[in-house]
């Protein structure tokens, strides 16, 4: 009896342990699952080391990279191969961003269910190439990054980094395997003053009845900061629109550092974000003496102030969107999260001044036909050059398009980022992008 009962647990361990690793097994391959059928040695994944299945689109439609087995081809068009190619990336996994490693599992065709499909998979990019070849051709072989949103639904529209190459060539300029829009940092400049303005607006009760007073420049201990003309008396509005270092480095004494701080990392611009599992570059803020000319100079976008693009974007797009941002995506129609950045009412406040400095400052005539909210930036650099910064979003429900410019070495903000951004947007209403 003894030895039944014995034999009894025994099988009832076994069927235990059979059961419990049918479990992990299940499990694992749930999670697991797509690293190994994407492993390098399957050979109906991979060739060379390079996938060989499935095909990249734009959101249009236009076949921007495919592999057939054995071979693998980039866009026919030329102008499409180069500003697409951080987007896109390239079959030797160079560009570690780029739709072709990022999005493996399904160009693989991969299924927990039905497994690898035969020929792969279709991954469709939100990206509009023609928009990209537009920006592109704008920045004349200048360095530099150009971005624009769907504010609404987060979907990327566009995303150039120059320099870039020809991925059929492989003759590779410096720098060319970092996209700039994303994994990349540089001196704000003024765009800047729309951080320290969300802090003025929402931490000094009297902000918009002040009237700040610029004679161009303003003494700091003994340091002297300078403004870029001699502005008289202003508002708050009119400061933003004049670009008045005076003023906003007079609130930033105010503030004081650790609040500016806490802003910027509130709105993003010192963190880490995610688009589709690409995690992009954290800018920085360093905390300057309170009462010092470093802390006025930090809310201007100069000090030690860095901001990678996309942030600087995601943070646009949240002022146009009510304060809060639908989080980028570079696969058309595959919705998004959203975040909350500002109080909507703080979002209308900071979207109004940036309308009035199109308006009264830029000129509408440079932006036909646009309803454009914008703020420029020429960032100093400390070489004797500038980085030319151009950040807004449009007043449009037929186009809610949020962009951001950066120039390298690009000199006035408005004269050249500005121009790029007027190209591109005339482009995009143009063409009435799918979006």
């Amino acid at each position: 009896m003894k030895k039944v009962t014995r034999r009894a647990y025994s099988a009832l361990l076994l069927a235990g342990l059979t059961i419990l690793g049918l479990i992990i097994y299940v499990v694992s391959y749930a999670s697991d699952g797509g690293d190994w059928a994407l492993f390098t040695a399957n050979s109906k994944v991979y060739y060379n080391g390079m996938i060989n299945v499935g095909t990249v689109k734009d959101r249009n439609g236009k076949v921007l990279a495919y592999a057939d087995g054995e071979t693998h081809y980039y866009a026919e068009d030329y102008d499409t191969r180069i500003s697409c190619l951080h987007a896109v990336g390239d079959y030797a996994g160079n560009i570690g961003s780029g739709a072709l490693k990022v999005f493996r599992t399904k160009l693989a065709g991969y299924s927990s269910i039905t497994g690898l499909k035969e020929g792969g998979g279709t991954v469709t990019l939100s990206i509009d190439s023609d928009l990209n070849s537009v920006a592109y051709k704008a920045l004349s072989g200048r360095n530099g990054a150009v971005m624009m949103i769907n504010y609404k639904t987060g979907e990327i529209l566009c995303m150039v980094s120059s320099p870039s190459y020809d991925p059929n060539t492989m003759q590779v300029p410096d720098g060319a395997y970092i996209n700039r829009c994303i994994g990349a940092s540089y001196v704000p400049g003024s765009v800047f003053k729309l951080v320290t303005l969300a802090a003025a607006l929402e931490t000094i009760d009297d902000i918009k009845e002040r009237s700040f007073y610029c004679a161009g420049s303003i003494q700091v201990g003994e340091q002297t900061v300078t403004c870029t003309g001699t502005h008289g008396s202003q508002t708050i509005e009119q400061a933003l629109a004049n670009s008045c270092n005076c003023a906003f480095g007079e609130i930033a004494l105010e503030l004081g550092g650790e609040t500016l701080s806490d802003y910027a990392h509130k709105l993003g611009l010192c963190s880490e974000h995610e688009i589709n599992g690409i995690t992009t570059k954290a800018g920085s803020f360093d905390i300057a003496e309170d009462g010092s000319s470093l802390l006025a100079w930090s809310a201007i976008g100069q000090y030690n102030d860095l901001v990678t693009p996309y942030s600087m974007l995601r943070y646009v797009a949240a002022i146009a969107n009510g304060g809060s941002v639908q989080e980028g995506t570079l696969l058309k129609g595959s919705g998004s999260s959203s975040t909350r950045l500002l109080s909507a009412n703080t979002a209308k406040e900071i979207a109004s001044m940036m309308d009035y400095t199109v308006t009264t400052a830029y000129g509408d005539n440079l932006f036909p036909n646009l309803d454009l909210a914008a703020k420029s930036g020429t960032a100093e650099v400390g070489d004797g050059t500038s980085h030319s910064w151009f950040t807004g979003f449009l007043n449009d429900t037929k186009h809610p398009y949020a962009f951001v410019v950066v120039i390298e070495h690009g000199g006035s903000g408005l004269a050249n980022a500005g121009a790029l951004a007027n190209t591109l947007l005339q482009a995009a209403v143009g063409e009435q992008t799918n979006g």
